[in-house]
């Protein structure tokens, strides 16, 4: 996507935004000595206090390492964005949005309670979204927000549920309290489904094998977008997650398994897909699910025996993020930079731009020496460190195997990405290309400078946030010491043959690149295609659906409805075996008899009226006579609203009825028909005088009404018991049903003025039939 061609001044608020996260940064830097301490911040702000929700915010290691990112890199994105975006359209729009978006994912990693952290993990999936549908003239873009949305979506669902699960088994929805109590849950009968659940919200955000298809399809978002998801946020949430439950529902077998292979997996996949790719944003998009999958694997890495090694794991992995954040935010925006000026991404027709863009490709070659691992750069501190614990884990050559393939692979991709735009002589058709304005290559050139500044001088980095986040992982500070040079051993030699690896598949690009095309292309099934197939049978089962009960009969309709009401009422009251009948039946008055024959009597002549006016006049009856039923039994309110609204609806109906052909095919019915409807209304009858019986039989413990009785005046300040349930105990349940009322009648009213705007013609009016003919629609 190229955007920002013209000339025009960037607008001053898409500058001034940037002053928003970096005083956040500013703010969260301030915190680094005291959670390099041990130390931690919270706040707490009551939400729902009856339910022991609140609205809590705690820095620990763990989450001050990823605010520092999202806020850090967040600054540099919306400085990017601001001249990247220039001219382009809805720019207001597409701030706001990512604003929302970085705002949204800091409140996910800095949030203590698991359902606030649910609302800020929906947050993120949907200014994702809006943000990657930005061009939402784009059938494509409509795509790939879409898929986003649902895939990250249905996963958040699942994992919502088992947050639910998860506070229930510790008793608390506060992380900061499920963390300081006895910690672990593997003993507890439910920790395999709360596992499950909260693994489908962690690897659908993530992006984990098999639900890592999305996030390539999410490039067509705008290049600032792209970079800032892949690099701080949205993708890192997944992993995130991962890393603040490990003390609860890590170091089991189940944990290490599922994470592991998944993550292994997704490593050597994406990374042999990247090599693949011609373009820049696609390559560096399969990248981002090698690095994803090799955090998620190191998560859940076994710990070693031994006290030195024990946890590695969880430093590499979070080492990783960090190293992973910096350098793919710079090559992110040194894509879109190369695209924005020689328009175009793909390395095919890209070559000999390092004179003509010097300071973009030297933030290029620092990202991408150290996305490759090579000292002195911060990714070969990070490499050396996944060798270090893989080697020392007890599935170590599995791990291994893993982490070498996709590092070699990694390699050859970061040489096309880096060499490729840059390398070789300059075409003719790039004569004209420029390095663009400063806003564009400073972010990559800051970002590319820290790089080789952390490498050098690592053990700042680690002492001050990496240690201190993977202690918030592991559940207590450990020790390491940090360093570019460990000497020689294991670790250091894995990283020559990995790099020798890579060498190799630079050299034989070509060959390399078409035989993994093929070997890929070949295979049975994709995530896209299992994705579209499950879409498309969506559709059909929603056609299926769709033919058999919206038929635009209404008889079906209200069959429907009532059949389903009634076997839902018979099968609860069976499963859950809670019909309850009374010891006596109570004593039935001379008025209560005749008033119950009335109504029955009214309702035989209903089902055999032989007109309409008939029909709703006995109905009518029906309503009546259970008016005053109530008004016997002392509910005088509820007696005179029934009373209104049966003769409104008689008086209505009756005027509505008079425009309607004739009544007499109505009930010319199959014998099989009467019978059905016949069954059904047997059934919903018996059932809710089941339902009735067991639900008014007294029960030991003191029944409801009397809660309400005693508390109408104390605490509603009325003594219509009635009205004050209604307005008081269940106030906004009728807020609720005034509001369904409302909407109906605007709907109404809308729906009347348009037909008087707009007259239907003969055939529409009549369904396309001439005027008097009985069509279905009509007479059912």
């Amino acid at each position: 996507m190229v955007v920002g061609k013209s000339e025009a001044a960037a607008p001053l608020y898409s500058r001034l935004v940037v002053a928003l996260p970096a005083g956040i940064f500013a703010w969260l830097l301030g915190m680094v000595p005291t959670v390099s301490r041990g130390g931690e911040h919270y706040w707490e702000l009551e939400w729902l206090p009856q339910l022991g929700i609140s609205l809590s915010f705690r820095v620990d290691g763990l989450a001050l390492l990823f605010g520092l990112l999202i806020a850090g890199i967040g600054t540099l994105i919306l400085l990017y964005a601001s001249e990247y975006m220039r001219g382009a359209r809805h720019t207001g729009r597409f701030t706001i949005f990512l604003v929302a978006f970085m705002l949204s994912m800091l409140g996910v990693v800095l949030t203590d309670n698991l359902i606030a952290l649910f609302v800020f993990w929906e947050l993120t999936t949907i200014t994702s979204f809006l943000l990657i549908g930005h061009s939402h003239e784009d059938g494509t873009a409509r795509r790939a927000a879409l898929q986003g949305l649902i895939v990250t979506g249905a996963g958040a669902l699942a994992m919502l549920a088992g947050f639910v699960l998860l506070a229930e088994a510790a008793g608390t929805y506060s992380l900061r309290k499920m963390l300081s109590g006895p910690v672990g849950l593997s003993g507890h009968p439910g920790y395999h489904a709360i596992l499950a659940l909260v693994l489908a919200g962690a690897f659908t955000k993530s992006a984990q094998f098999p639900f890592h298809f999305w996030l390539p399809n999410a490039m067509v978002a705008p290049t600032p977008v792209s970079a800032y998801l892949h690099s701080a946020t949205m993708v890192k949430a997944g992993v995130f997650l991962l890393a603040r439950l490990n003390p609860v529902l890590g170091n089991t077998d189940s944990w290490a398994m599922a994470l592991t292979v998944t993550g292994a997996v997704t490593a050597v996949y994406s990374a042999a897909v990247a090599l693949t790719r011609n373009d820049l944003k696609q390559i560096l998009a399969y990248t981002t699910l090698m690095a994803l999958g090799v955090c998620v694997m190191f998560l859940g890495l076994p710990a070693a025996d031994d006290g030195h090694h024990a946890h590695l794991g969880p430093i590499a992995a979070v080492t990783f993020v960090f190293v992973h954040a910096i350098y793919k935010a710079a090559l992110f925006m040194a894509a879109g930079t190369i695209d924005h000026s020689a328009g175009t991404r793909d390395v095919r027709n890209l070559a000999g731009l390092r004179r003509s863009m010097p300071w973009t490709f030297g933030a290029t070659a620092a990202a991408a020496l150290s996305m490759a691992g090579l000292p002195p750069f911060i990714g070969f501190v990070g490499k050396e460190l996944l060798y270090e614990s893989a080697i020392s884990s007890p599935v170590a050559a599995f791990v291994v195997a893993a982490v070498a393939a996709a590092s070699s692979m990694i390699i050859a991709a970061a040489f096309l990405v880096s060499h490729g735009p840059f390398g070789g002589n300059l075409p003719g058709s790039l004569r004209h290309v420029q390095e663009g304005r400063w806003a564009l290559w400073l972010g990559p050139v800051v970002l590319g400078f820290f790089a080789l500044v952390a490498g050098l001088v690592p053990q700042s980095v680690f002492r001050s946030l990496l240690v201190p986040a993977a202690g918030s992982v592991i559940g207590d500070v450990p020790e390491y010491e940090a360093a570019v040079w460990h000497g020689l051993g294991p670790p250091l030699l894995l990283s020559f043959v990995t790099l020798g690896c890579g060498a190799l598949l630079c050299r034989y690009a070509h060959p390399v690149r078409s035989a993994l095309g093929r070997g890929l292309a070949g295979l049975p099934v994709t995530g896209d295609r299992a994705y579209d197939a499950f879409m498309e049978g969506i559709a059909q089962f929603s056609a299926l659906h769709t033919r058999w009960l919206q038929s635009g009969i209404q008889r079906r309709y209200i069959w429907i409805a009532f059949a389903t009401l009634g076997a839902g009422l018979a099968v609860t009251l069976a499963l859950k075996d809670a019909v309850v009948l009374p010891a006596a039946l109570p004593n039935v008055s001379f008025v209560d008899t005749v008033l119950a024959l009335l109504v029955a009597a009214s309702a035989l002549v209903t089902v055999n009226a032989k007109t309409r006016l008939m029909a709703i006049c006995s109905l009518g009856v029906v309503g009546a006579g259970i008016s005053l039923i109530f008004l016997v039994h002392g509910a005088v309110d509820v007696a005179m609203t029934q009373l209104m609204v049966e003769t409104l609806t008689v008086v209505i109906v009756a005027m509505v009825l008079l425009k309607l052909p004739g009544f007499e095919n109505d009930v010319r019915q199959s014998v099989a028909g009467r019978w059905r409807d016949g069954i059904v209304s047997v059934l919903v009858g018996v059932t809710v005088t089941l339902m009735l019986l067991s639900v008014t039989t007294p029960p030991s413990s003191r029944p409801l009404s009397d809660y309400f009785v005693e508390n109408a005046y104390p605490q509603g300040f009325g003594r219509n018991t009635v009205n004050v349930i209604l307005v008081d105990f269940r106030g906004f349940d009728t807020l609720g049903e005034i509001t369904v009322l409302l909407i109906a009648a605007v709907g109404a009213t809308a729906l009347i003025r348009w037909r008087v705007r707009r007259p239907l013609s003969a055939s529409q009016a009549t369904g396309g039939r001439p005027r008097g003919s009985a069509g279905p629609e009509n007479i059912r």
